[in-house]
């Protein structure tokens, strides 16, 4: 049976199938990645964006509130360039479907217009042969065909099969991939979403493993947390209560004075009513008084408590300033040691991330709410974080936020180290981080992750690698050489004089001594600072000035 109109709970289900068929595939994205670096993340930014929207989303019949409500949990959860994207195509969408309360054929269309359209956007340069293509060239291709006949399973099958069609042509659109042997991996993540929403309108209800993922972390450090320790952030409490017709149970339930009492125990509130089920998210210290309070009305359906201590204590991942600033340096590391390197340069906040540098727009909006400062400056030091950056900026219009492009620790560090602190002009001391990272050369080596080819660089897994910039250069079967070549390739190398080189967490000190008599021997002019940093991925980041 054709469906010639939706709503907003069954586009929520639709979704929620989309959601479970690109984890599905999640680990398959992930390996889409272009170079031959264990950082190929897109599956899981794709994941965890979508997944943050829905999870703040509104249920309501009217599809513009769920859609307002699901575009602000994927701005604030987007991840990665991939998430920003994405977030972005929803922003659009639901900017088309803001007065709509059911979902036809013309408002469909209009909404996959708009959304890749916004989504182009929000991209200062946008590549063609990625999602953005195939977002765009989905709804062309079938823009005409749509009458106020059509129905919606007919326009989203038609939707995601030219995706697919122009899919397959990326390569030939993007040259890097093509050499890569793959697809692009945003666009196939793109593609999947839509295809799980068609399957749930033919009667394929996908189950979502988002439990069985969960349940491969880690536990939490309960070390960070003891008898003497301060009891400041208080618990994370969700729930849903289901309200009971039982006459032991109170039948005045009042959504607004539920909410009135929610506001003298916490913050952070997301309170929803839907029908007799209520759903709650809240920050408190007093989760007895809130589960006393909802009990009058009901019993819960689901219920999670967290000591957001622990978590704030475990990750420390905002150090908020203690006093107001004219300009504070909000700067994105990876571990201890990368920490520990920008605090003593004078970062003011350290937002952890993980080894793909996952930092999501929320983290970035609560580090720059957490902040008292004239201006703020963020060194996202990955060139996957800046879209991210860039876009919770845009969320905290009252902060006066420049984020800098750097797209690795060592031109984070030389923007650092450019800063004059005692220069009164804000604009003046940022120029100057900037040339901090203009003027740096970045050389990074690795291990390959697998077998590439790309031009006349071939290089097998397990060789070592060596990147100028974001190229990769030189390949070796011995790491030093791989790093002698690649700034052999420098032009100027002969008159560069001085350089930061960060070892890596699978770098060991003897092995810096080796390459400190390797660059000496061949550079004797060439003065190099040595850094135990302890990052990921790369086993040595080199920045020449």
């Amino acid at each position: 049976m054709a469906i010639k109109r939706i709503n907003g709970i069954e586009l929520e289900q639709m979704l929620r199938n989309g959601l479970a068929n690109l984890r599905a595939s999640e680990d398959e994205i992930n390996r889409l990645n272009v170079f031959p670096v264990p950082d190929g993340d897109t599956g899981t930014n794709m994941v965890k964006t979508l997944e943050h929207g829905l999870s703040l989303a509104e249920r309501s019949s009217d599809v513009s509130v769920f859609t307002k409500s699901l575009s602000s949990g994927t701005l604030l959860g987007a991840r990665g360039n991939s998430g920003v994207i994405l977030s972005q195509f929803f922003y659009g969408f639901a900017q088309a479907l803001s007065r709509a309360v059911l979902i036809g054929p013309g408002e469909l269309r209009n909404a996959l217009v708009r959304g890749y359209r916004v989504a182009y956007g929000a991209v200062r340069k946008p590549v063609e042969g990625t999602m953005l293509t195939v977002s765009r060239e989905g709804i062309e291709h079938i823009r005409s065909q749509i009458t106020r006949n059509s129905s919606i399973d007919f326009i989203l099958s038609a939707y995601a099969a030219e995706m697919r069609k122009t899919l397959i042509l990326t390569p030939e659109m993007l040259p890097v991939l093509k050499d890569a042997g793959v697809v692009d991996s945003g666009a196939t993540g793109f593609i999947l979403i839509f295809e799980g929403m068609v399957k749930y309108l033919r009667g394929e209800v996908l189950e979502d493993t988002a439990k069985q993922t969960e349940s491969k972390g880690t536990d939490p450090d309960f070390s960070r947390f003891n008898e003497d320790s301060l009891f400041i952030d208080g618990y994370c409490m969700e729930f849903i209560l289901q309200r009971m017709r039982n006459p032991a149970y109170e039948q005045d339930f009042s959504i607004e004075a539920f909410l009135g009492a929610l506001d003298r125990l916490g913050n952070s509130i997301v309170c929803v009513q839907d029908g007799k089920r209520v759903k709650v998210h809240i920050h408190t210290k007093a989760p007895a008084v809130i589960i006393e309070l909802a009990q009058r009305y009901g019993e819960f359906l689901t219920f999670k408590l967290e000591n957001m201590q622990i978590q704030h204590n475990e990750h420390d991942r905002l150090a908020k300033p203690k006093a107001h600033k004219p300009l504070s340096i909000v700067a994105v590391v990876n571990g201890a040691g990368m920490r520990k390197l920008f605090e003593g340069l004078g970062a003011d906040c350290v937002i952890e991330g993980n080894a793909t540098m996952n930092t999501s727009s929320q983290e970035f909006v609560s580090t720059f709410e957490s902040i008292d400062a004239d201006a703020i400056v963020v060194l996202p030091n990955n060139k996957n974080v800046i879209l991210a950056a860039e876009q919770a900026a845009s969320l905290v219009p009252d902060k006066h936020v420049t984020v800098l492009p750097s797209k690795s620790f060592v031109e984070g560090y030389y923007a650092i180290a450019m800063d004059i602190p005692d220069e009164k002009n804000l604009e003046k001391r940022i120029a100057g981080m900037r040339s901090g990272i203009d003027n740096i050369i970045t050389l990074r080596e690795t291990t390959a992750s697998r077998d590439y080819t790309y031009h006349e660089i071939r290089c097998r897994r397990g060789e070592d690698i060596a990147f100028l910039g974001g190229e990769l250069v030189c390949v070796d079967s011995d790491w030093r050489s791989a790093i002698l070549g690649a700034l052999a390739m420098i032009d100027d190398i002969e008159d560069r004089e001085t350089g930061i080189v960060l070892r890596g967490r699978d770098a060991s000190a003897s092995d810096e001594e080796r390459l400190t008599e390797a660059i000496a021997e061949r550079y004797p002019m060439l003065e190099l600072e040595f850094v135990d940093a302890g990052q990921e991925i790369y086993h040595w980041e080199i920045g020449i000035m």
